[in-house]
């Protein structure tokens, strides 16, 4: 049997799912009840796959120090990570031809790459392991093989499958794909049992995907190889990453390996499989997987409620009081507040792309953002100043930079600090300061076994992230203009 190896594609924005669901920490890293996120979660059920000694992930180049983050709290057997890293979105057939290629110049065109969406989640892991087993055996053959997941209901947000003739005791040809159907046609599917949701999971030799992308989008698959041939490659202990090139990934077409290949081929196989499964593309999704107390309410966080029925909140740093409410999403966080009538919760789209529109941070950020050295958090900000909190892991190090508009204070509540502060550097202990004016080279390090924390406190004239200059990282952000 071939190698296999799991391709987890995180991409996507989540936007009906705002306000937690972000473009800097889109659906994928939101945290479901149990305390692990939807990435996690694809994590843990591809690593536990039998034979399986490596996993590659095509994700946002801005989100990998987070993607690193979430696997390492799980990769403690020290499974082997590649990376391909997308400079901006470009739908599902780049990701798939750069895996593909990826794969085939590193691992054999015999390898069978499993896709899997970061931001899908699984519960019946079991039915999973087995229904990868038999998408296996029809890969083995030259199938491009989906996972056409037994439809539970009449749903007419999801595409569909239709089976054509059988191929072995468990798959079936495709006959066709279906767009997403109205409410008759939908119930007309369910009732038939020939159609399947269509979830965007596959599994297929390497040589067998790039034979069809090469038949069906040849000049897609041309521009990708393109791509890498220009593309740096680092490789560390345990991890390889490859870093797409923007200019020519810019040239690479927009579409969906669906609308690519899988629509006209006819070397696709669909394996029918019912695995507990939920795409979570709404906040009624995500509230189906908390149990209702004895009014139909799902709360997350401390509520006082009164004659409040079949409501969804969730609050974990505020108190919420409510009074005389039925059937809401009430959805807060510390810069943003969603209420939406729970039969609407696809339509929460619409305010994210008007933030987007308007060019609302609330669109992009969260008051605590993520960076490869750690995060912060805005704490208040107003005209001429701004407050953070920073955190720094051990060992980790902010790029030496320069701001030309603004001047820092820095004041150490938790751990030791290591400054670089024009031409000195000095150690900065509890409950000690220190103070960067405008125009001069610093830099922080958290020389410590203990996270770093600091508050500081900006100000000036210009307190946006883009004010920085950098003149050495780490990271290898360096001489690109960014937030620190």
């Amino acid at each position: 049997m071939s190698v296999l190896i799991p391709c987890i594609i995180a991409g996507g924005a989540g936007t009906r799912l705002w306000p937690v669901s972000r473009e800097t920490m889109p659906k994928p890293f939101m945290r479901l009840p149990d305390g692990q996120s939807l990435l996690q979660k694809t994590f843990s059920r591809a690593s536990a796959l039998p034979d399986v000694e490596r996993i590659l992930t095509v994700t946002n180049r801005e989100v990998y120090f987070r993607t690193q983050d979430e696997y390492r709290q799980l990769n403690s057997a020290g499974m082997a990570l590649d990376f391909i890293l997308e400079p901006f979105g470009r739908n599902t057939a780049p990701a798939i031809a750069a895996a593909a290629l990826h794969c085939a110049n590193l691992y054999g065109e015999s390898a069978l790459l499993l896709i899997l969406p970061a931001d899908h989640l699984i519960s019946d892991l079991p039915a999973f392991e087995r229904a990868v087993a038999h998408a296996r055996n029809l890969a083995q053959q030259g199938w491009l093989t989906t996972f056409g997941l037994v439809p539970s209901h009449a749903e007419t947000g999801f595409g569909y499958i239709e089976k054509g003739q059988a191929l072995d005791a468990q798959g079936y040809k495709v006959q066709r794909f279906v767009e997403k159907p109205d409410a008759a046609t939908a119930q007309h599917y369910l009732e038939g049992g020939q159609h399947l949701w269509n979830a965007g999971m596959f599994c297929m030799r390497v040589d067998a995907i790039l034979a069809e992308l090469d038949r069906h989008v040849p000049d897609l698959l041309a521009s990708i190889h393109h791509c890498l041939q220009r593309s740096p490659s680092k490789q560390g202990e345990g991890e390889l990453q490859l870093e797409l090139d923007p200019q020519t990934f810019e040239k690479v077409p927009d579409i969906s390996i669906d609308y690519a290949v899988m629509e006209t081929s006819s070397q696709v196989a669909v394996l029918p499989a019912d695995l507990g499964w939920s795409d979570i593309g709404c906040w009624q999704a995500v509230r189906n997987l908390k149990k209702a107390d004895q009014n139909g309410n799902q709360c997350n966080g401390e509520t006082a409620l009164h004659d409040v029925s079949n409501c969804y909140i969730d609050s974990p740093h505020r108190l919420v009081g409510a009074v005389g409410l039925d059937n809401l999403i009430i959805i807060d966080t510390p810069d943003a507040l969603l209420i939406a009538d729970a039969a609407r919760s696809q339509e929460v789209k619409v305010i994210a792309q008007k933030l987007k529109h308007q060019g609302h941070d609330a669109y992009r950020l969260h008051r605590t953002v993520n960076r490869p050295w750690g995060m912060y958090t805005v704490l208040e900000e107003g005209p001429r100043f701004k407050i953070k909190r920073i955190v720094v892991r051990p060992q980790a190090s902010l790029s030496l930079q320069m701001h030309h508009h603004r001047s820092e204070h820095w004041i150490v509540v938790n751990g030791m600090a290591c400054v670089t502060n024009g031409e000195d550097e000095f150690l900065l202990d509890t409950n000690e300061s220190t103070f960067i004016k405008s125009g001069r080279v610093h830099r922080l390090t958290n020389p410590g076994v203990i996270d770093l924390v600091m508050i500081e406190v900006q100000s000036g004239e210009y307190m946006g992230e883009d004010d920085i200059v950098r003149f050495t990282d780490i990271y290898g952000r360096a001489p690109e203009s960014a937030s620190s």
